[in-house]
Protein backbone atom coordinates (compact mmCIF):
# COMPACT_ATOMS: atom_id res chain seq x y z
CA UNK A 1 0.00 0.00 0.00
CA UNK A 2 1.57 3.57 -1.15
CA UNK A 3 1.43 6.58 1.19
CA UNK A 4 -1.18 8.12 -1.31
CA UNK A 5 -3.94 5.77 -0.11
CA UNK A 6 -3.57 6.48 3.54
CA UNK A 7 -2.81 10.04 3.91
CA UNK A 8 -5.07 12.90 5.41
CA UNK A 9 -4.85 15.17 1.36
CA UNK A 10 -6.03 18.36 3.35
CA UNK A 11 -3.74 20.08 5.11
CA UNK A 12 -3.61 23.69 6.09
CA UNK A 13 0.15 25.36 6.38
CA UNK A 14 1.27 28.86 7.33
CA UNK A 15 4.33 30.60 6.34
CA UNK A 16 7.68 31.83 8.08
CA UNK A 17 6.15 35.10 9.12
CA UNK A 18 3.16 33.44 10.90
CA UNK A 19 2.96 34.10 14.70
CA UNK A 20 3.04 31.06 16.90
CA UNK A 21 -0.72 32.06 17.73
CA UNK A 22 -1.60 31.88 14.32
CA UNK A 23 0.30 28.51 13.95
CA UNK A 24 -1.96 27.50 17.24
CA UNK A 25 -5.41 28.86 16.16
CA UNK A 26 -4.55 26.92 12.91
CA UNK A 27 -4.04 23.62 14.90
CA UNK A 28 -7.17 24.22 16.87
CA UNK A 29 -9.31 24.79 13.60
CA UNK A 30 -7.84 21.71 12.20
CA UNK A 31 -7.75 19.85 15.14
CA UNK A 32 -4.14 18.60 14.77
CA UNK A 33 -0.68 18.79 16.79
CA UNK A 34 1.11 20.18 13.79
CA UNK A 35 1.58 22.54 11.22
CA UNK A 36 3.67 22.23 8.62
CA UNK A 37 5.74 25.99 7.51
CA UNK A 38 5.94 26.79 3.75
CA UNK A 39 7.14 28.72 1.31
CA UNK A 40 4.75 28.94 -1.89
CA UNK A 41 3.90 25.38 -0.62
CA UNK A 42 7.39 23.81 -0.30
CA UNK A 43 7.78 22.37 2.98
CA UNK A 44 10.53 24.70 4.93
CA UNK A 45 9.72 23.21 8.44
CA UNK A 46 7.01 21.98 11.17
CA UNK A 47 6.05 23.61 14.19
CA UNK A 48 4.12 20.82 16.79
CA UNK A 49 2.12 21.46 19.93
CA UNK A 50 5.17 20.48 21.49
CA UNK A 51 7.37 23.09 20.31
CA UNK A 52 4.91 25.73 21.25
CA UNK A 53 4.56 24.50 24.60
CA UNK A 54 8.60 24.21 25.26
CA UNK A 55 10.08 26.55 23.00
CA UNK A 56 7.24 29.50 23.72
CA UNK A 57 4.97 29.18 26.65
CA UNK A 58 8.01 27.20 28.62
CA UNK A 59 10.34 29.78 27.83
CA UNK A 60 8.62 32.95 28.34
CA UNK A 61 8.35 34.07 25.18
CA UNK A 62 5.46 36.37 23.70
CA UNK A 63 3.40 34.52 21.90
CA UNK A 64 1.87 37.26 19.56
CA UNK A 65 6.06 38.03 18.88
CA UNK A 66 7.16 34.69 18.36
CA UNK A 67 7.36 34.11 14.35
CA UNK A 68 6.95 30.35 12.89
CA UNK A 69 10.55 30.51 11.62
CA UNK A 70 11.97 31.21 15.20
CA UNK A 71 10.29 27.76 16.83
CA UNK A 72 10.07 25.25 13.51
CA UNK A 73 11.53 22.31 13.46
CA UNK A 74 13.92 23.01 9.84
CA UNK A 75 15.21 19.04 9.54
CA UNK A 76 12.08 17.97 8.08
CA UNK A 77 11.63 14.27 7.42
CA UNK A 78 9.12 13.54 4.73
CA UNK A 79 7.51 10.85 2.31
CA UNK A 80 6.16 10.87 -0.92
CA UNK A 81 2.87 9.59 -2.52
CA UNK A 82 4.30 6.37 -3.94
CA UNK A 83 6.57 5.47 -1.15
CA UNK A 84 5.36 2.49 0.59
CA UNK A 85 4.09 3.00 4.17
CA UNK A 86 6.10 0.41 5.77
CA UNK A 87 8.68 2.78 4.30
CA UNK A 88 7.38 5.47 6.14
CA UNK A 89 6.64 3.51 9.01
CA UNK A 90 10.19 2.70 9.87
CA UNK A 91 11.17 6.35 9.06
CA UNK A 92 8.36 8.00 11.78
CA UNK A 93 10.24 5.27 14.23
CA UNK A 94 14.06 6.10 12.99
CA UNK A 95 13.40 9.49 13.33
CA UNK A 96 11.03 9.48 16.24
CA UNK A 97 8.13 11.78 15.03
CA UNK A 98 4.63 10.59 14.55
CA UNK A 99 3.80 13.03 11.55
CA UNK A 100 5.04 13.20 8.23
CA UNK A 101 4.78 15.72 5.70
CA UNK A 102 3.69 14.66 1.61
CA UNK A 103 5.48 15.55 -1.19
CA UNK A 104 5.01 15.22 -4.45
CA UNK A 105 6.67 17.61 -7.08
CA UNK A 106 8.54 19.53 -4.36
CA UNK A 107 4.61 20.39 -2.93
CA UNK A 108 3.05 19.67 0.12
CA UNK A 109 -0.05 17.32 -0.62
CA UNK A 110 -0.91 16.18 2.47
CA UNK A 111 -0.10 14.59 6.31
CA UNK A 112 0.65 11.15 6.74
CA UNK A 113 0.25 10.15 10.56
CA UNK A 114 0.61 7.12 12.61
CA UNK A 115 -3.23 7.18 13.40
CA UNK A 116 -3.50 7.18 9.50
CA UNK A 117 -1.95 3.89 9.36
CA UNK A 118 -3.18 2.55 12.17
CA UNK A 119 -6.70 2.95 10.47
CA UNK A 120 -6.07 0.39 8.09
CA UNK A 121 -6.14 -2.68 9.52
CA UNK A 122 -3.10 -4.37 7.78
CA UNK A 123 -0.77 -1.42 8.98
CA UNK A 124 -2.17 -1.44 12.69
CA UNK A 125 0.82 -3.58 14.27
CA UNK A 126 3.21 -1.85 12.57
CA UNK A 127 2.08 1.76 13.54
CA UNK A 128 1.64 0.47 17.08
CA UNK A 129 5.34 -0.89 16.74
CA UNK A 130 6.47 2.84 15.47
CA UNK A 131 4.59 4.00 18.47
CA UNK A 132 6.56 1.98 20.41
CA UNK A 133 9.67 3.05 19.60
CA UNK A 134 9.20 6.89 19.52
CA UNK A 135 7.93 6.37 22.51
CA UNK A 136 10.72 4.37 23.57
CA UNK A 137 13.28 6.75 22.83
CA UNK A 138 11.08 9.81 24.65
CA UNK A 139 11.24 7.73 27.74
CA UNK A 140 15.25 7.19 27.33
CA UNK A 141 15.54 11.17 27.20
CA UNK A 142 14.36 11.06 30.93
CA UNK A 143 16.55 8.46 32.48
Amino acid sequence: MKVRDVMTSTVDWVGPKASVVEVAQLMKKDDVGSIPICDDNKVMGIITDRDIVLNVIAAGQDCKNTLAQDIMSKNVVSVSTDQDVHEAADLMSKYQVRRLPVIDQGKLVGILAIGDMAVERIHVNEAGDALSDISQGAHQSWN
